[in-house]
């Protein structure tokens, strides 16, 4: 029973203790005329831009020309497709002893539900689901805060953990099939099995996925944090898109998962593995890259500030809002399959690390501008890996 626990408990994807230019594979990205105004941290005379490297800096998502795509098609920051937060929950509004992020103010929201306490407050109590769901869609040129890839976007907040992070593969496996039956087009799974879990032992999830699949929804998962040679469930599965973490200088960082089946990686900050010989931007003995900021709790009395994160559970929100500006954008035509938003991010992506597909990078760093470009590439012929 105790090995069973262990094997089917989930863990917030973050780790357990605390260059030169990227090659293209895609279309160039283009000058953007849309800068947001959100001001960053006070003593940052650039804004925003001071400390979200994630989304502007040379191994970023290029978020500005993603921005500027989406505008031109009239769904400014992915307006109108609605993505599912599977975690810890959100703060998503003001009652009894919760309160909405005040970054999240100008976020729509659509109805959630709380598999944990069963009711339909999904509530976070620990900040994790915060965080995720502020890269997606935190407020932006609100002249407050910080700034979310997929501002545009609807969060619907489906609470599967609990305040320590944990969750069972069933608990999981009905808050997708819940999100799928009510409209999510994205769902973000911030999480990970244990490397030793297998398919056999999670069948409820496995059929859920396969079921969010069926019904269009691209599901986004965590490669995971033990910087295995192996790919965590869920991300693991079929229909799932698993996500690494490089960090600010364009590395794999030093936690994450990789191994077959790996798809692309994202920012998640952190340090540089010490592991990649033929990568000149992998530097481990240098000062570590920044982390991942969002507004989120920053005490455990819930109070809102700035707090910085590292983890493939900071990865995951960038291709997750990747996925809905692309369906957004209309870029590879109208509610895309699944498949087809997986393979528009592969092909514009990032190519990092030892050329086109490897089990460090899977098909590169995602890029968002790219990736809502009209036109450009197909995926090359190839595997998942």
């Amino acid at each position: 029973m105790r090995r069973a626990l262990a094997l089917l408990c989930l863990t917030l994807a973050l780790p357990a203790a605390a260059g030169a230019h990227p090659r293209f594979h895609g279309p160039l990205a283009h000058a953007a005329d849309f800068v947001p105004d959100d001001p960053g941290r006070p003593s940052d005379p650039t804004g925003w831009q001071a400390i979200q490297w994630n989304f502007v800096g040379p191994f970023g998502v290029n978020a500005l020309t993603a921005w500027n795509n989406v505008a031109t098609v009239g769904r400014p920051g992915g307006k109108g497709v609605v993505v599912a937060v599977l975690d810890t929950g959100v703060a998503y509004a003001t009652h009894g002893k919760y309160r909405k992020s005040p970054d999240l103010s100008k976020t729509t929201f659509v109805q959630g539900y709380d598999f944990i306490d069963h009711d339909i407050h999904a509530d976070d109590p620990q900040g994790h689901g915060t965080h995720v769901a502020s890269t997606i869609a935190e407020a932006t040129n609100n002249g407050f805060g910080l700034t979310g890839l997929a501002f545009g976007v609807r969060i619907m907040p489906v609470r599967v953990l609990d305040a320590q992070g944990e969750g069972d593969a069933g608990t999981i496996a009905k808050g997708v099939r819940w999100a799928v039956r009510h409209g999510a087009k994205v769902i973000n799974l911030s999480l990970e099995f244990s490397t030793d879990v297998t398919a056999s032992e999670i069948p409820a999830l496995i059929k859920a996925i396969d079921y969010a699949h069926a019904k269009g929804a691209v599901v986004v998962a965590a490669s995971g944090n033990e910087a295995y040679t192996a790919v965590a469930y869920p991300a693991r599965a079929n229909y799932v898109i698993s996500v690494g973490a490089t960090t600010e200088h364009g590395c794999l960082a030093d936690y994450s998962n990789q191994g077959r089946g790996l798809d692309l990686v994202a920012p998640g900050g952190g340090g540089d593995t010490d592991t990649m010989p033929d990568d000149p931007d992998c530097r481990p003995d240098d000062t570590p890259g920044h982390d991942i900021s969002q507004i989120t709790y920053v005490d455990a009395k819930r109070h809102f500030g700035i707090d910085r994160e590292e983890g493939t559970s900071m990865a995951v929100p960038h291709v997750s809002a990747t996925a809905a500006l692309i369906i957004a954008s209309g870029a590879i035509g109208k509610d895309p399959r699944p498949t087809a938003v997986l393979q528009r991010m592969e092909a514009t992506a990032h190519d990092l690390g030892a050329p086109g597909y490897d089990t460090a990078y899977g098909w590169g760093l995602v890029d968002a501008g790219a990736a809502t470009t009209p036109g450009g590439p197909a995926r090359p012929a190839g595997t998942r890996g």
